[in-house]
């Protein structure tokens, strides 16, 4: 039975996960694209998406009071991850925050938050969540069919099977987010 050095296995699984995102950019196929299956699949797909921007989004300092304190990506609107989201982080951490996942029923529950998803299409509300975050280097993230030009920042979309997604660069350099080179060569960007 071959051992596992500890310290090494955890790096071992976020390079794993890294690759697994890379792979995903460039091969997924489109067999999320019947019946039930399909939400099970997109959805797991677009929490390691989450995780991943991680990787590759660097935040300011001042989004952190303490060098321990949490890395929260939100949830707000219903929830189309289930404990998809919730296994794709377990254990991990951005530098020394550990990354921890919070669902908001409403707009005044969000407090600090590095990464925000929402669910839902209503322009209005999702204006009013947007605003709630713009002073908070929040990353925004929807799959509403607007959202970058509402003022959002990453949106997933489909395309040829495939999910992708599309940054609005003005909109991340105004949270002080600084997107890496590598993510926007594979994203859409306005």
């Amino acid at each position: 039975m071959k051992k596992i050095n500890l310290h090494i296995a955890p790096l071992y699984y976020r390079l794993l996960k890294i690759s697994c995102f890379s792979l995903l950019l460039l091969f997924l196929p489109g067999s999320f694209s019947y019946g039930q299956n399909k939400t099970a699949t997109e959805y797991q797909v677009k929490a390691i998406f989450l995780y991943n921007f991680t990787q590759f989004i660097e935040w300011p300092q001042a989004a952190f009071s303490s060098p321990n304190e949490p890395f929260v990506i939100g949830l707000i609107g219903e929830d189309p991850f289930g404990s998809y989201l919730d296994d794709a982080v377990a254990g991990e951490r951005i530098g020394t925050h550990p990354i921890v996942v919070k669902r908001y029923k409403t707009i005044k529950e969000i407090g600090k938050c590095n990464m925000l998803y929402m669910n839902s299409d209503d322009q209005p509300w999702m204006e009013r969540v947007l605003l709630a975050v713009s002073e908070k280097n929040t990353l925004t993230v929807s799959d509403a069919p607007n959202f970058n030009r509402w003022g959002g920042m990453v949106r997933f979309f489909t395309e040829d099977g495939k999910i992708r997604f599309q940054i609005n660069v003005d909109q991340s350099r105004a949270a002080q987010l600084n997107i890496s080179s590598k993510l926007l060569s594979v994203a859409k960007t306005d």
